[in-house]
C-alpha cells in the first residue's frame, strides 16, 4: 500500500506538469490554478466517503509533551527505528535538495535552458515511479533492510556522477537512477517502520518519520543554496552525494544489530512462519539472516 501510494504520487508528478503546460499554453495561468483548486473536490469527496471504525481509547489521555517524550524514547532506544530515521534524515537533508539546484545545472552546466530542466525533472520522476512500482511488486518486507542501504548508496553515487556530468544525455541517464534510489529508500523505510512499530506508538513514530523525510528538507535546501553560492552547484552536489554515500555504508554496518531486533518481530507477525516453532527457546542471533 505504501509503495502504491508512492507510485501514484510520482505518476501525478509526471502527468500534472504536462497537463498544466497544455492548459497554460491554451488558456493561461489563471485557468490552470482554477482547475487545480477544483481538483481538490475529488480529495474532499473521497475523504467524506471513508467509513472508519474508531477504536475506543484504552487509556486516559496524557499531556502532549509526555506523549512526545515517550515516543522519542521509544525511537532512540530502538536501534532499528533510530538507524532508519537517521539515514532517511541524512538523505533528505543533504541529498534531496539537489532539486533546488537543478535550474543551475540545466542552464549553466548543461546549457540546455527550460526544456533541459523539464527533461531532467521528468527523468527523475520516471526513476522514482519505477522504484515505487518495483517496491509494490514485492511480496514481503524481508530484505528491505539491505535494500535501504543499497538504494541509499545508489542515490548518493548517482548524485556524485551527475555533478561531474557535462553532457545532457548522460545526465538524463543518471537522473532516473537518483530518483529510483531515493524513492526506494524512502518507501522501504516507511514500510519497515510501519511493520515493526507497536500499534500504540505508530502515530508518534510516523510523526518522527515525517520530520526526517519532509521536516529537514527545507533546511537542506537553504544549506545547498548557501553552499552553492560559495563553491558552485556541482561541488555542492558532489559533497551532498558523497555524504549520502557515506551514510549508506554506516547504515550497512548497523544491519546486524537491526536484524537482531527485527527478526523476533517478523516471527511474531508470521512474516517468518517457518521459524515460529521453538522460537521462544531460540536466541535472535541463532535465526539465519533473512534480510
Amino acid at each position: 500500500a505504501i509503495a502504491l501510494n508512492s507510485s501514484m504520487v510520482n505518476a501525478s508528478r509526471l502527468v500534472g506538469p504536462a497537463v498544466a503546460g497544455v492548459i497554460i499554453a491554451a488558456y493561461g495561468e489563471g485557468y490552470c490554478f482554477l482547475l487545480d483548486g477544483i481538483s481538490f473536490l475529488a480529495v474532499i469527496v473521497s475523504l467524506l466517503l471513508m467509513r472508519i471504525t474508531v477504536p475506543q481509547k484504552r487509556s486516559l489521555p496524557r499531556h502532549v509533551l509526555e506523549e512526545l517524550h515517550e515516543g522519542w524514547r521509544y525511537v532512540v532506544e530502538s536501534v532499528a527505528i533510530r538507524s532508519i530515521l537517521v539515514q532517511l534524515a541524512l538523505a533528505s537533508l543533504l541529498g534531496f535538495p539537489y532539486t533546488v539546484l537543478m535550474p543551475i545545472f540545466a542552464s549553466d552546466i548543461l546549457h540546455g535552458g527550460p526544456h533541459a530542466l523539464g527533461f531532467l525533472m521528468a527523468a527523475n520522476g520516471v526513476g522514482a515511479l519505477v522504484g515505487a512500482v518495483a517496491l509494490a511488486l514485492r511480496k514481503s518486507v524481508l530484505g528491505l533492510g539491505r535494500y535501504i542501504a543499497v538504494c541509499s548508496a545508489l542515490f548518493g553515487g548517482s548524485l556524485v556522477a551527475f555533478a561531474f556530468s557535462r553532457l545532457l544525455w548522460l545526465s538524463l541517464v543518471l537522473m532516473p537512477l537518483a530518483g529510483f534510489g531515493f524513492m526506494q529508500q524512502m518507501a522501504a523505510s516507511n514500510t519497515v517502520l510501519q511493520t515493526i512499530v507497536d500499534d500504540e506508538k505508530r502515530g508518534r513514530v510516523m510523526a518522527f518519520y515525517g520530520m526526517a523525510f519532509l521536516g529537514v528538507a527545507p533546511f537542506g535546501s537553504l544549506l545547498a543554496g548557501a553552499l552553492a553560492a560559495h563553491i558552485g552547484a556541482p561541488n555542492t552536489v558532489v559533497c551532498s552525494g558523497a555524504l549520502v554515500l557515506a551514510g549508506s555504508f554506516w547504515f550497512a554496518r548497523q544491519l546486524p544489530a537491526i536484524r537482531t531486533v527485527v527478526r523476533p518481530i517478523y516471527v511474531k507477525l508470521g512474516i517468518l512462519p517457518e521459524l515460529a516453532p521453538g522460537v521462544a527457546q531460540a536466541s535472535p542471533l541463532e535465526i539465519p539472516p533473512e534480510d
